[in-house]
């Protein structure tokens, strides 16, 4: 299956090598084509025992080896020979066994390391020949075309690495066709189809069904890189996850099996350098439009870069979820707080986050703080004062913690935009 000895040119021209060399090439290369079975054979075993790539190709693998190098073997001594059909591109069979064994999966050092093998045995073949049949007559003239010969197998195998790499590229660039396809099926909800969820996970390389996580990072620009490397990172820990770039974002889908979604979040972390968000656990592809609206969602409420797992930042994703309504809230917990001097607003709403980060504790925010109890309850009346109310109300405090939310994130943008 995958040897050739081919050439760039005819024959040597005049200049290159001496007439009577390219006699000898003439006369040597005709007897060898009278034999080349027996040198398709000797090749092929020596192959078989080189390179274990092509003995894992199957059964058959054997035979269409053969066959491969017998045609590489004839058109290599016809290039030698000057015998190449007229219209007949010396190279042809080097292209094609370039872009087959591109397509059959054999390794590009294992396929030059056979086709070297070919040259070898051409060379030897073109040796023995001189001395079985003609007792050496011609053995100083295959001296005189010796460099001459390993530039015309040379060139045959530049040609099969360019096939090979052009055929590789092709076959990258549609299995990367078909996976942005399946994903793009499983982001519009239609993994619920089991005949679709089947060939999705076939091709991302996933359990079709299972604990997985969707894992999300926007991509602000096109020089943005939130992500780095995340597949073989995971892969590290043990983790298989299937990875997706895309122009709004990268997409990860990360097969969690019997680890915690805390496992697989902190083993992704040396890999963001972005916002990433990760939607709560699903069980099946076909949840994983809903995950990803989700984990776009827990990806948002980061103000720097870091991983937000969704179920850990629920307050800040309803927020976000709701950018209509962020700016009345504000309003409607703080009222006139938020027109105080920038310095007064500033200590009022601090206080007012460690008394609440604290359960309410005036003295355990007065130690955040490093300031006395009495200020931090002197601070809590003065809020409660201009705002109309109060921290022993549980309604009045849900809409105080989710009105720091809104004007921490406020405060963030307006940061980052500052020239």
């Amino acid at each position: 299956m995958v040897t050739r000895m081919t050439t760039a040119a005819d024959h040597p021209a005049d200049g290159e090598v001496s007439s009577s060399a390219r006699t000898a090439l003439r006369v040597l290369t005709t007897a060898m084509l009278e034999d080349l079975d027996a040198l398709a054979d000797r090749l092929t075993l020596m192959v078989l025992r080189a390179e274990p790539s092509y003995a894992e190709l199957g059964v058959s693998a054997p035979d269409a080896l053969r066959e491969n190098l017998r045609a590489n073997l004839e058109r290599g001594v016809q290039s030698l020979g000057g015998f190449i059909p007229d219209g007949v591109d010396p190279n042809d069979t080097s292209r094609d066994t370039g872009r087959k064994r591109a397509r059959e999966g054999v390794p590009l050092e294992a396929v030059l390391h056979a086709y070297r093998l070919g040259g070898q045995v051409i060379w030897e073949g073109l040796l023995s020949t001189s001395r079985d049949r003609f007792r050496g007559r011609y053995d100083r003239e295959l001296l005189d075309a010796s460099g001459w010969g390993w530039r015309v197998i040379d060139a045959g195998s530049a040609a099969l690495v360019d096939a090979y790499r052009l055929e590789e590229s092709r076959l990258r660039s549609q299995e990367l066709s078909r996976r942005h396809a399946f994903l793009a099926a499983l982001l519009d909800g239609r993994g619920k189809d089991s005949v679709v969820a089947q060939d999705a996970a076939t091709v991302l390389g996933l359990p079709t069904c299972g604990p997985m996580l969707c894992v999300v990072a926007p991509v602000e620009n096109p020089t943005d890189e939130p992500l780095r490397s995340p597949r073989d990172t995971l892969a590290a820990d043990g983790f298989v996850s299937s990875w997706h770039v895309r122009p709004s974002d990268i997409v990860g889908l990360v097969a969690l099996a019997d680890r915690s979604p805390a496992d697989a979040l902190d083993t992704l972390r040396p890999a963001v350098v972005g916002r990433v968000g990760a939607s709560p656990v699903i069980t099946t592809l076909g949840q994983v439009g809903e995950a990803y609206t989700l984990a776009r969602t827990a990806a948002r409420t980061l103000r720097t870069p870091g991983v937000a797992f969704l179920d850990d930042h629920l307050p800040e994703a309803l927020l976000v979820g709701s950018p209509e309504l962020t700016g009345r809230l504000a309003q409607v917990a703080f009222g006139d707080l938020l027109r105080l001097p920038d310095h007064e607003r500033e200590t009022l709403l601090t206080t007012l986050g460690a008394v609440i980060d604290h359960s309410g504790s005036p003295t355990r925010a007065a130690q955040q703080l490093y300031c006395h109890r009495n200020t931090v309850i002197y601070r809590l009346q003065r809020i409660e004062s201009v705002t109309g109310r109060s921290m022993s109300n549980a309604r009045d405090r849900l809409l105080f913690t989710l009105g720091l939310l809104t004007v921490r994130r406020r405060d963030t943008k307006d940061t980052a935009h500052r020239p």
